[in-house]
């Protein structure tokens, strides 16, 4: 049974669209990313939520170990899902500039593609779900739903200076969802590339077969270098298609041999054959004789005829003294 790897994207110009919208909005993650890296605004959000009463407080953890009580902050407030929203953003960001141009110069196969969306898809969904995780680690003031600053407007925040990274927060969630529908379309794209049809098997199938008989007869002429020029059996041709056939040239009529007269000048000699067997040599040889060309016409007969030809007088008899 013969493997087929699939190398071309059934849908090749929709791919690289996807890529040019993609672009814009990882760009747009990376800075947001950035932006929230090292706790910018993850705890003024979370201390305004608790001073609205929507979501637990970040001094828990202060009387969690005054008490010696374990505590462990929940997923939507730590430090993790900033730091891993950073990471994938400059991943992605990274992935797009690489498969860019690998798909333009037709070496990012379906299998990669498909392997390298699918775990972009992923880890924007784990992003996603743990930017819109719930918080029920303070019985009075339970979450369980996404945070405020995703389900409610950011008119409500208790200070106003929280309102802009209330906003970033927000658009920040929008974004990572909108990318993982672009990553779930590319993703399904690849995939139905990777499933080849038969007559894209028939394809590879007939290109194996051209290059195994090319890669044949490339041996057969190391093996004897002074071989004469090929024969009609012996032209690669393409499966499917009759054999070439080399037809001679006609020549006043007369049929020519695709051998030139110092290829059997040089052949019949090397075979111990006379002189007289050379084509050039030979008198019934059917090749056109050289025509001598004729000689220029003097001023005399360049002359019009019209005019009379003058002949001298004859000589006269001498006398008989």
């Amino acid at each position: 049974m013969q493997f087929f790897f699939p190398r071309q994207h059934r849908h090749y110009k929709l791919t690289h669209w996807l890529m040019a919208i993609e672009f814009p909005f990882v760009v747009v993650i990376l800075t947001l990313t950035g932006i929230a890296s090292h706790n910018l605004y993850r705890s003024l959000l979370w201390q305004d939520g608790a001073d609205n009463g929507f979501n637990s407080a970040p001094d828990e953890a202060l009387y969690a170990a005054a008490n010696h009580r374990p505590y462990s902050a929940p997923m939507v407030w730590s430090s993790f899902i900033t730091n891993f929203n950073l990471v994938i953003g400059v991943l992605s960001t990274f992935i797009l500039i690489v498969k860019l141009p690998l798909h333009s110069m037709h070496i990012f196969f379906p299998p990669v593609a498909a392997t390298v969306h699918g775990a972009l898809f992923i880890l924007y969904i784990v992003s996603a779900r743990y930017q819109a995780g719930s918080d029920t680690s303070d019985p009075k003031h339970p979450q369980p739903g996404a945070p405020w600053y995703i389900t409610k407007s950011c008119s409500v925040a208790a200070h106003q200076t929280n309102i802009g990274y209330c906003k970033q927060a927000k658009s920040l969630f929008a974004i990572t969802v909108i990318v993982i529908i672009i990553y779930a379309i590319e993703f399904g794209i690849s995939v139905h590339s990777c499933f080849i049809t038969e007559e894209e098997k028939e394809k590879v199938l007939e290109l194996r077969e051209e290059k195994r008989i090319e890669k044949e007869f490339e041996e057969e002429v190391l093996k004897s270098p002074s071989m004469a020029p090929m024969s009609a059996g012996m032209i690669p041709r393409t499966p499917g298609f009759p054999p070439l056939t080399v037809q001679p040239i006609a020549r006043h009529g007369a049929p020519i041999s695709p051998f030139t007269p110092r290829h059997l000048a040089f052949n019949r000699l090397g075979n111990g054959s006379t002189s007289s067997d050379l084509p050039l040599r030979d008198n019934n040889s059917s090749m056109p004789t050289p025509q001598i060309p004729s000689q220029p016409q003097t001023i005399e007969s360049q002359a019009s005829p019209s005019q009379p030809m003058y002949f001298p007088p004859p000589p006269k008899k001498a006398t008989k003294n």
